[in-house]
């Protein structure tokens, strides 16, 4: 799991390095760049195959276009976004699904004021109106930004549609077994409080007795 979380780190470096013109790049370079060591770069490869070559290196794009198919960027996903508020919206606006190679087919809400309204070319829909607006085309993927106590109702929604993955930002829980559904839980105040105990941790290192 560790390296899997490492990938998308890779895959942006790397099209970072394509945009640049770079053609080609050791372990070692590539390690420095992302503040690891070139033995954890080789490891973290040689879990999915032998991709460079000894005293060559890496061939950027080949290696772009490997970690992009072991992540799964190689296909398109379907999203939908439930919950059109500050979150919802501002994913719409600023994410930049298409560019990631996600095709979201519709957001939905409660808000009867929101309903008809377009963000980025993304239709805001009824809520209730989901399983219509989702039967011809099935989601792949659902993320839900509503508040905490509507979780369990929208979640219960997405898998009624078939969404086999949910990107989850808001604080509730959400009643699915892994075996279900795939779920990525996105808790931007459990990551400070992590960064606070690790900021406490250095000072106590640091200046501790």
């Amino acid at each position: 799991m560790a390296v899997i979380r490492r990938l998308p780190r890779y895959y942006r470096y790397l099209n970072e390095m394509l945009a640049a013109g770079v053609m080609q790049i050791s372990s070692r370079e590539l390690a420095d760049r992302m503040d690891l060591t070139a033995s954890q770069v080789r490891q973290d490869f040689n879990c999915f195959g032998d991709f460079g070559q000894q005293g060559c290196g890496y061939d950027v794009a080949a290696l772009h276009k490997e970690i992009k198919s072991i992540i799964g960027l190689d296909q398109e996903y379907k999203i939908v976004i439930m919950g059109a508020g500050r979150m919802g919206c501002s994913l719409l606006e600023h994410f930049g699904f298409e560019r990631r190679g996600f095709n979201v087919l519709a957001a939905f809400d409660n808000n009867p004021e929101l309903f008809g309204k377009s963000i980025n070319g993304v239709t805001i829909h009824d809520v209730k109106k989901a399983e219509e607006v989702c039967a011809t085309v099935r989601p792949d993927i659902g993320v839900l930004t509503v508040p905490a106590s509507e979780t369990k109702e929208a979640c219960a929604i997405l898998k009624k549609i078939g969404v086999k993955a949910i990107w989850n930002f808001t604080k509730g829980e959400l009643g699915v077994s892994e075996e279900e559904i795939v779920v990525e839980n996105v808790h931007i105040s459990d990551s400070l409080m992590s960064l606070c105990y690790r900021l406490t941790e250095l000072e106590d290192a640091l200046y501790g007795d």
